[in-house]
């Protein structure tokens, strides 16, 4: 990425709307953390989380999930980057077995679902017993898929996010807190 990049990511942050602070963003993690041990302890369940954006939120609630469970990841996109999302791209699939496992699909947004709802057909293909979401920020926008998340973090406008996972043209994922782009005057 260019140095032009990153000055406009870090004006882009200056200027952005804090939505939730670090605090405000761990104590939600910390409480999906018991509503996941509630449901799904016990279980055996694969954790998948979807790169770039599950990955920050994962490595927070993995350490709070105390119970046996099993962690692998898949590649799929629709941003690469862009601040709008085009067709989705299968970069990478999970390498342990789905079949017979109850799947929690760990993921920073659900803004119109179509990755979401992809990645849950794609569990539910490759024979998964049981598929459920969580997503940090439920992002309050139209859907394009049919499909809710089973856990919710945070809700959010429909306004661009970055932070927690969550970027800006590349850039921002490591800002600890949820923001939104400021809305041009």
């Amino acid at each position: 990425m260019s140095d032009a990049l990153a000055a406009e990511a870090w004006a882009v942050y200056r200027a952005a709307d804090c939505l939730y602070d670090a605090a405000a963003v761990d104590a939600a993690v910390r409480r999906l953390a018991g509503e996941v041990t509630a449901t799904l302890a016990g279980g055996n369940p694969l954790l998948l989380c979807p790169m770039t954006g599950g990955v920050v939120l994962s490595g927070h609630l993995l350490p709070l999930l105390d119970f046996p469970l099993e962690f692998d990841y898949v590649h799929a996109t629709r941003y690469a980057g862009a601040l709008r999302g085009g067709e989705l791209a299968w970069k990478v699939t999970p390498s342990a077995t789905l079949a017979g496992r109850q799947v929690l699909i760990v993921d920073d947004v659900l803004d119109r679902g179509i990755t979401l709802a992809a990645l849950v057909d794609f569990c539910r293909r490759e024979g998964a017993a049981g598929v459920h979401t969580l997503v940090l920020v439920d992002k309050q926008c139209r859907r394009e898929a049919d499909i809710e998340a089973d856990f919710v973090g945070l809700t959010a406008p429909d306004r661009y996010l970055f932070g927690w996972g969550m970027d800006y043209k590349g850039y921002l994922r490591n800002v600890p807190g949820i923001y939104a782009v400021a809305e041009a005057a």
